[in-house]
């Protein structure tokens, strides 16, 4: 099928990685974000556009002999950034509604829309955790203002998909760590910030790595490369449903300022903040589906990825005073 594929936020982390892959493959990309393009994390030899996607216009001009979307933009970050800021996240469906709406119209063929872990139940997530399948939404409690968000516009997205030639993927993201990302702009993620942390310790700058919680929360998180594969085969296949993309190998946060501290060669003191923001208690992803319909698996080891991650964040932190940063 002929046409370009468009990919909105682009200059962000998981969009500008995206943008990338399917570059070096070839094809003719158009990469739109709102950051002036001087605060894109990463630009590739793509059609690279600023533009508001808030205004139904913009987004009925950039779909015009586009095949495939993969839509990332949104107003998000880590946990620190969600929990402070419902509206700013719960209005990004009014991007969904318009991106769908000039999906529609254009005759787009695809749209990947990338959603996330948050819309799972929290009570599902507690003391006793169970493995979150993509089935267990129901019934209905996701996490704050960005999970409702992201739960509402899969629903939008099967709406559009059930009246009209659209067909559309929803991609769950689990946590999603690497290089190029935000890692101390206050919308850094868990990896990023213990990164973060753990080289101010090794530059000097700290004497301790500050963690918010007791260092028992349980995650997964999955390496930015394997998520654009596990994105870029679930836009290629031809499943339905929402799939989750995870890794399942768990870690609590403890561990992670361990393992971080290993890459980094210091030994760093963890001092733990109960009373700040940490998200559910434990997450652990189901990625059946994602084995069995994309015949996808994640292959990189979170060792090895975060000693990937960690040595860009240190790199960065020779350019920049981390003093300076708009990081808690």
């Amino acid at each position: 099928m002929s046409g370009e594929v468009l990919v909105t936020g682009a200059g962000g982390f998981i969009g500008g990685h995206v943008v990338r892959r399917l570059v070096e493959s070839g094809q003719p990309v158009i990469a739109v974000d709102v950051k002036p393009l001087d605060s894109w994390w990463q630009r590739s030899a793509a059609r690279n556009v600023v533009a508001d996607l808030r205004e139904p216009t913009t987004c009925a001009r950039l779909t015009r002999n586009v095949r495939t979307v993969y839509h990332f933009a949104a107003d998000m970050g880590g946990i620190a950034y969600i929990s402070e800021n419902d509206w700013r996240c719960a209005a990004t469906a009014a991007i969904t509604v318009n991106m769908l709406r000039a999906c529609i119209d254009d005759g787009v063929g695809t749209l990947l829309y990338a959603s996330s872990a948050c819309v799972y139940p929290t009570s599902l997530q507690g003391a006793d955790p169970v493995p979150l399948s993509e089935s267990l939404v129901y019934p209905e409690a996701p996490e704050g203002g960005y999970g409702s968000e992201k739960l509402f516009s899969e629903r939008l997205c099967g709406y559009a998909a059930a009246s009209s030639g659209l067909q559309v993927r929803i991609a769950r993201l689990f946590n999603v760590y690497g290089p190029l990302g935000s890692w101390c702009d206050g919308r850094e993620k868990a990896p990023a910030a213990i990164c973060r942390k753990v080289a101010e310790v090794a530059l000097g700058k700290s004497e301790d790595v500050l963690v918010w919680g007791d260092g028992a929360q349980l995650r997964s998180f999955l390496y930015i490369d394997d998520c654009v594969t596990g994105l870029i085969a679930l836009a290629q296949a031809g499943a339905t449903g929402p799939v989750n993309l995870a890794s399942d190998q768990l870690v609590n946060i403890g561990e992670l300022v361990e393992m971080v501290s290993e890459v980094a060669g210091v030994k760093v003191k963890a001092r733990y903040e109960e009373a700040g923001p940490t998200g559910v208690r434990a997450r652990i992803p189901d990625i059946g589906r994602a084995r069995q319909e994309l015949g996808w698996y994640p292959s990189v080891p979170l060792s090895e990825g975060i000693r990937v991650t960690y040595r860009w964040i240190y790199g960065q932190m020779g350019h920049l005073d981390a003093v300076t940063c708009g990081h808690h």
